[in-house]
């Protein structure tokens, strides 16, 4: 088992772009290469995989527990070459004094060699205090490497490996020149999907012959080979094998286009393990929801699509219908968004979903941003758990026009759901939510999502067989 944790010494020091860069030049060296991200990101793991040509994992404290977090990433580096994880913020950075939820803590839990992707723009002698720094802060977390990254030139790339050979006792790995060419496009919440970006490949491409070129990939494979073994301790959902579903069994559709496609990869494993049939909706040219016995609308851009999902008329009736006739339907975020009456950004305007009574009205600044936690309420549509729910939001929008008495799911008691008390609005067999909740796990959605699915799915088939008796 050869893995990485790649981090830095703050936020926006290229990380992903080494990221990237990394994965498809292992790969195209014949590599398997397995991508991971700290935290809740969507957007770096749909690049990940792209990079890559295999899912990427979250793995997040916040909303996993220490266990999970070892279940999962064990069980998906089973027939892996290489495992990079892609750290968040700063090595040390995190929510509490302590560092409990930071990249090194993550690293320490795994045994991670860390390799320091460090921003060197307007830096010479002052890279050794850094490092030295980094290094003597916890000693328990094995920093075994630097990229520096945004270098000058080549004078600039003298400087820094000869002030940090004099200095520090840490290999320089690769040096990577400062290449505006080479950045991905970034937009209110980040980078830009690549699932949404048509030269993504070309970009990817070009971000890995760099790589290639100035970063030495075998010593970099042999830092990898150092860190330990790590074996699922049980045969937990984290660590469940997808498997085929058996015909006949439910099938659940699943947003997935340019317009919405942030799903966590572990959550669409356990649907496939569960024997439930995913199909993909295309929201954006689909004009009627095929026969299913479920629905998933996760987050996404659709205030980026407001008149391509609005000119889709016959799938917002169509879906209109489906969730009054009670199909179970799970939407986060984006999905919440395109079920309101209506969507607006600046003048830009478009009729939406309609089932959801208000209106999702795009703002300058994010109105819910960061993790989250969540009580369920009597009106969740399935029995409330004891414990608070770990979740996180990151939205610009806010619901606006809402009319009272509705029914909530969730009792907010960090962050700001729909209102800064509420979120999770239920309407039959639908929970909408601004929040979102990892779906895996005893804490998860999937289990009791999947009973209302199941049901929805035999009273379907009770029906049809009546129809056929009676025919």
């Amino acid at each position: 088992m050869a893995y990485l944790y790649l981090s830095a010494a703050h936020k926006s020091s290229g990380k992903t772009t080494v990221t990237l860069g990394l994965c498809r030049a292992l790969r195209d060296r014949g590599q398997v290469v397995r991508p991971f991200k700290k935290g809740p990101d969507y957007i770096d793991p749909i690049w990940h995989g792209l990079a890559s040509g295999h899912p990427s994992y979250n793995l997040d404290f916040h909303m996993m527990r220490e266990t999970e977090i070892v279940e999962l990433f064990a069980s998906r580096m089973r027939g892996v070459d290489i495992g990079l994880i892609e750290g968040n913020k700063g090595l040390y950075d995190g929510m509490d004094l302590e560092g409990g939820n930071s990249n090194a803590a993550l690293a320490k839990l795994l045994g991670a060699p860390v390799v320091l992707v460090l921003d060197t723009v307007g830096m010479t002698r002052g890279i050794a205090p850094l490092i030295l720094g980094y290094q003597a802060f916890d000693p328990a977390v094995n920093i075994a490497g630097v990229i520096l990254n945004k270098v000058g030139g080549p004078r600039h790339e003298e400087k820094l490996r000869a002030v940090i050979e004099r200095y520090t006792d840490l290999p320089v790995l690769g040096a990577i020149r400062q290449d505006a060419g080479l950045s991905i496009a970034e937009r209110h919440l980040g980078l830009v999907p690549g699932n949404e970006s048509a030269e993504a490949e070309a970009r990817i491409a070009a971000i890995a012959a760099r790589v290639a070129e100035q970063v030495d990939l075998d010593r970099l494979r042999a830092l990898a080979a150092t860190a330990p073994s790590l074996a699922p301790a049980s045969s937990s959902s984290a660590s469940s094998t997808p498997a085929s579903p058996q015909g006949g069994g439910p099938r659940l559709a699943y947003a997935h286009d340019r317009a919405f496609g942030f799903y966590y990869q572990e959550d669409l494993d356990n649907l496939r393990a569960s024997g439930v049939e995913l199909i993909a909706l295309d929201t954006l040219n689909d004009t009627i929801l095929p026969d299913v016995d479920g629905l998933l609308i996760g987050g996404g851009f659709p205030e980026v699509f407001i008149e391509r999902l609005a000119a889709n008329t016959g799938l917002r009736a169509s879906l209109r219908a489906a969730i009054e006739q009670g199909l179970p339907v799970y939407a986060e975020c984006g999905g919440l968004m395109y079920l309101a009456r209506a969507l607006r950004w600046n003048e830009r305007h478009g009729e939406m979903v309609g089932i959801l009574p208000g209106d999702a009205v795009m703002a300058a600044r994010p109105v819910g941003r960061g993790y989250a936690l969540l009580r369920e309420t009597c009106d969740a549509p399935w029995a409330p758990l004891e414990d608070a729910v770990p979740a996180h939001e990151f939205h610009y929008s806010r619901l606006e026009n809402l009319q009272p008495g509705l029914r909530y799911a969730y009792r907010v008691e960090r962050g700001h759901g729909i209102d800064g008390e509420r979120d999770g609005y239920v309407h039959r067999n639908l929970l909408a939510s601004y929040c979102h909740r990892r779906g895996s796990g005893e804490r998860g959605w999937i289990a009791p999502f999947l009973e209302k699915v199941r049901a929805y799915h035999q009273a379907s088939e009770k029906n049809r067989n009546a129809a056929r008796l009676a025919a």
